[in-house]
C-alpha cells in the first residue's frame, strides 16, 4: 500500500507559479507510473497529469498543456507539478495518486484506475 503526501499549495495571484510535490512511500516508487488531479468546489475531481513510470511519457489535460509540467525524481521518491500562468480557474485542491500496475505509462490513472488517495493541497489563485 502506498502513502502519498501532497504539499506546495498556496495563494497565488492570476499569472504567478507554484511547484506541488507529492511524496510517496511504502512500496518502489520508481516502478510506478504517478499523476496529478484536482477537485475545485462544487467540481468532479478531474485528471491534470500523468508520468510514466520512467519518466519518459508524459500526459497532460487540455485546460493546463503548455502551463504546467509534470516530473518526478526516483532518487526521492518524489513527483512535482510546476505550474506557470496560473488562472483562476486552476483554483482547487490538487493530489497526486500512484498507478495500480507496475511499469506502464500511466494508462489505468487516466481511465479511472486510481489508488489511495492523499489528503490534498490547496491551491488558490486570486484575480
Amino acid at each position: 500500500q502506498v502513502q502519498l503526501v501532497e504539499s506546495g499549495g498556496g495563494l497565488v495571484q492570476a499569472g504567478g507559479s507554484l511547484r506541488l510535490s507529492c511524496a510517496a512511500s511504502g512500496r518502489t516508487f520508481s516502478n510506478y507510473a504517478m499523476g496529478w488531479f484536482r477537485q475545485a468546489p462544487g467540481k468532479e475531481r478531474e485528471f491534470v497529469a500523468t508520468i510514466g513510470w520512467s519518466g519518459g511519457s508524459t500526459y497532460y489535460a487540455d485546460s493546463v498543456k503548455g502551463r504546467f509540467t509534470i516530473s518526478r525524481d526516483n532518487a526521492k521518491n518524489t513527483m512535482y507539478l510546476q505550474m506557470n500562468s496560473l488562472k483562476p480557474e486552476d483554483t482547487a485542491v490538487y493530489y497526486c495518486n500512484a498507478d495500480l500496475n507496475p511499469k506502464t505509462t500511466g494508462w489505468g490513472l487516466r481511465l479511472g484506475q486510481l489508488g489511495s488517495w492523499g489528503q490534498g493541497t490547496q491551491v488558490t489563485v486570486s484575480s
